[in-house]
């Protein structure tokens, strides 16, 4: 799952998923890295400027989920990807974010090959500080979805839950930063 419906506030507005990373929207980086990474089908969350979205970038193999509550915060995305996740019949769910385009398909596929079972919850860890992506199993979905609010996410859920995470390090592999403030667009150059 790709969540990818953040209006970019500090970036003046700029949606994230429609950053120029490399000739193309930076949502087309990271479905590429998902599915190197084996994962299939992405479920893409939009929500700010997503008519945009849809119109200049590849999605196509995708499912898409509008979060109409955007604006709400990264919470609201997650409830939306896991509602469109539901009755699927998937056994777990790995979560990146669109705008961390230092996290490749090595590893995507070293978390959810630590992962798999409707029980599971994994996530990298850099420097042993638990990071993204972040993988769940379907048998916490309701229960991360009630906890789900604001900017935060998961974050309660898997501080309350940290006994059960399987950590896979992977610094060596890439590199956690986010891009929220024009400062941090040098990355996608």
């Amino acid at each position: 799952m790709l969540l990818a419906a953040g209006g970019g506030r500090r970036l003046g507005g700029r949606p994230k998923a429609l950053l120029d990373h490399r000739g193309r929207p930076l949502v087309e980086h990271a479905l590429r890295v998902l599915r190197e990474g084996g994962c299939g089908p992405v479920h893409v969350v939009l929500g700010a400027a997503a008519a945009g979205v849809r119109e200049h970038a590849d999605l196509s193999g995708c499912v898409l989920a509008d979060n109409p509550g955007w604006e709400e915060g990264m919470g609201s995305s997650l409830r939306a990807g896991l509602a469109s996740l539901t009755g699927t019949g998937a056994d777990c769910a790995l979560v990146m974010l669109v705008d961390q385009p230092g996290i490749g398909a090595a590893a995507v596929a070293r978390v959810r090959a630590a992962g798999g079972s409707a029980t599971s919850l994994v996530a990298a860890s850099y420097g042993g500080k638990r990071g993204h992506p972040v993988l769940f199993g379907a048998d916490r979905w309701a229960d991360i979805a009630a906890t789900a609010v604001g900017d935060r996410g998961a974050r309660a859920y898997l501080k309350a839950h940290r006994e059960a995470i399987t950590l896979v390090e992977c610094s060596d592999i890439a590199e956690e930063y986010d891009i929220d403030t024009v400062e941090d667009l040098f990355h996608l150059e």
